[in-house]
């Protein structure tokens, strides 16, 4: 079996029966449309698709900056009057 016309487990002969099939649903003028937008379509999704990847690999191989340190606000002497330091009974 020729395996350039296996395409979907046709025959020849049904791809010919198809693509005369569809030559007359849609008309000579119509298929070239179809092809076009065909391939527009199809290379739109492989730009989004590297785009994608491409973003996924940066931000693997990007280094993550470091946490910056924690700042406690000044205890003054009115919060820690309002706010005593809590004890912890002992067992």
């Amino acid at each position: 079996m020729n395996t350039s016309l296996a395409v979907l487990g046709l025959s020849g002969g049904e791809l010919i029966v198809v693509l005369v099939a569809i030559l007359v649903l849609f008309g000579a003028k119509k298929i070239p449309e179809f092809a076009k937008g065909l391939g527009q379509g199809i290379k739109e999704f492989k730009k989004a698709s590297s785009d994608v990847t491409n973003e996924f690999h940066n931000a693997l191989n990007q280094e993550t900056p470091p946490a910056p340190p924690s700042v406690k606000p000044p205890v003054t002497t009115e919060t820690a009057a309002a706010n005593p330091p809590s004890t912890v009974p002992k067992a």
